[in-house]
C-alpha cells in the first residue's frame, strides 16, 4: 500500500471530480491520502472530505503565502481545529522568499505559532520552505531547542546542506515528482542518500506531475510513478520502497489509523 503523504484535494483540478479522482489512486495501489489545507476557510472543507472517506486523513494550517490574510489567527483557532480525529498534521506552514506574496516577518511569526501548536499537540508540522534554508534552519534549531516536535520538509527541493541539516534536527524529507524531472539532478543526489527511515512520498497534488505525467493534472494516482522512480535511483524494488514508505507515514503521523 503507497501513501500520497501531500494532497490537495479540494484544489481545482480534484475536487470536480474527487470521488473518481481517489478511486483511480485505490485502483493504483494508494490506500491513504493526508489532504492538506492551506488557509483557515479550507478546513472545513478539507476536514469532511476526511470524516467522510476513510482513507483520507486532513491537515489544518496557513500557507506562508497566506500569512498576510491571517495575521489575526489566534492560537487557540489552530489548537481547536487540531481536535478533530481525523486531524493528524499541521501546516502546511513555513517560509517562501521566492514569491515574496506575504511579509517576512508575518511568515516567521505564523511559522512559530503552528511549531508552538505541534509541540504542544505532538502532530507533525508539514513545512513548505523556497528560498529560505537559513530562515528555516533558524526557526526550527531554535524551536527544537525549546521542545522537541515532529515535523516535515514536504515537496523537498532545497540542497543537500540544508536536508543534512533537518535531518540532523530528527525531521523527515518528503519527495514530490519534481525528483522525477530532467532538470532535478541535484535533488536526484539527495534523493539517493536520505536515511530509509526518513523517507516519504507525495503527489502535491493537483500540481508537479511527475514523468510520464507531465503537462497534465496530477492526481494522487501519480504517486506511484515517483515511488517507482525514487526506487529506481535508491537501488531497491518499489516493493520495498512502498513498504518503507508508508510505515514511516503512520510511524510519523501517529494519529493516524485504518
Amino acid at each position: 500500500m503507497l501513501v500520497d503523504s501531500h494532497c490537495h484535494l479540494e484544489y481545482k483540478g480534484l475536487v470536480e471530480d474527487r470521488e473518481a479522482v481517489l478511486q483511480r489512486a485505490r485502483a493504483a495501489g494508494v490506500g491513504a491520502f493526508l489532504n492538506i489545507s492551506t488557509r483557515q476557510s479550507e478546513w472545513d472543507q478539507v476536514v469532511g472530505t476526511a470524516a467522510r472517506e476513510p482513507d483520507v486523513f486532513a491537515s489544518v494550517g496557513i500557507h506562508p503565502h497566506e500569512a498576510d490574510a491571517h495575521k489575526d489567527l489566534g492560537r487557540a483557532a489552530l489548537l481547536e481545529a487540531t481536535r478533530h480525529p481525523k486531524v493528524i498534521a499541521i501546516g502546511e506552514t513555513g517560509l517562501d522568499y521566492y514569491y515574496d506574496k506575504s511579509d517576512r516577518e508575518a511568515q516567521k511569526r505564523l511559522f512559530r505559532m503552528h511549531i508552538d501548536v505541534a509541540r504542544e499537540v505532538q502532530l507533525p508540522v508539514i513545512i513548505h520552505t523556497r528560498d529560505a534554508e537559513e530562515d528555516t534552519h533558524a526557526i526550527l534549531a531554535e524551536e527544537m531547542g525549546k521542545g522537541a516536535f515532529p515535523a516535515l520538509i514536504h515537496c523537498f527541493t532545497a540542497s543537500a546542506d540544508f536536508a543534512d541539516k533537518v535531518l540532523a534536527l530528527g525531521l523527515t524529507i518528503s519527495l514530490s515528482g519534481i525528483v522525477t524531472f530532467k532538470n532535478a539532478k541535484d535533488l536526484q543526489e539527495v534523493a539517493k542518500v536520505i536515511p530509509e527511515d526518513k523517507l516519504l512520498v507525495e503527489t502535491d497534488s493537483p500540481f508537479l506531475a511527475p514523468v510520464p505525467h507531465r503537462g497534465r493534472v496530477c492526481e494522487p494516482a501519480y504517486v506511484s510513478d515517483t515511488a517507482t522512480f525514487v526506487a529506481g535511483l535508491r537501488g531497491t524494488n518499489v516493493e520495498h520502497l512502498t513498504k518503507v514508505t508508508t510505515a514511516n507515514f503512520f510511524r510519523l503521523f501517529s494519529k493516524a489509523a485504518l
